[in-house]
């Protein structure tokens, strides 16, 4: 018997982070920025090390292939760690010459962010400050360690969950 694929799932993966940056954009954030600094790093870090830890704990549980659901929670991480650097973008572009380039509303920040997280650094808006050039290296170092520790967990159980649904095996010698 064919299973049919979980569309509730599929929509709660994709319509999850959609209302996340939806929210993001909806919600005041000016606490954050060179008024407070503070808050603007307390928050920030309590974020990312919580992000981090959530991310650890979700990537064993994706791992280990406990019953529940890891990997939407994973994408919500992702979505949230996305949330979290574009509201630290925007918070340090409030500081006169923090960054080159029009980084002005919350969309360039997540641009920003977006295209810092996949490595490919347009120009258009480069740090100059060094707390930006800090966040920046941060938040590549993030990626790398977290967010792509998190996507191959999710990728490595969907490409299982596929291939033991088509009757398919991993090659011997490998367990995926």
């Amino acid at each position: 018997m064919r299973r049919r694929p979980n569309l509730w799932g599929l929509a709660l993966m994709l319509g999850g982070p959609a209302l996340m940056l939806t929210a993001w954009f909806l919600v005041p954030i000016g606490v954050f920025g060179p008024g407070h600094p503070a808050i603007s790093w307390t928050a920030f870090a309590l974020a990312l090390v919580a992000l981090a830890g959530a991310l650890l704990h979700e990537i064993w549980a994706e791992l280990t292939e406990r019953p529940g659901h890891p990997a939407f929670v994973i994408v919500m991480l992702i979505a949230a760690a996305l949330i979290v650097f574009a509201t630290s973008y925007q918070s340090l572009a409030r500081t006169p010459g923090a960054f080159n380039g029009a980084l002005n509303t919350r969309l360039d920040a997540m641009y920003f962010t977006v295209i810092t997280m996949a490595t490919v650094g347009y120009g258009d808006i480069t740090p100059v400050s060094q707390e930006a050039r800090g966040v920046v290296m941060l938040q590549i170092l993030y990626t790398l360690i977290f967010l792509t520790a998190g996507a191959t967990s999710v990728s490595r159980r969907t490409r299982n969950l596929v291939g033991r649904r088509l009757g398919q095996q991993p090659p011997e010698g490998r367990r995926d």
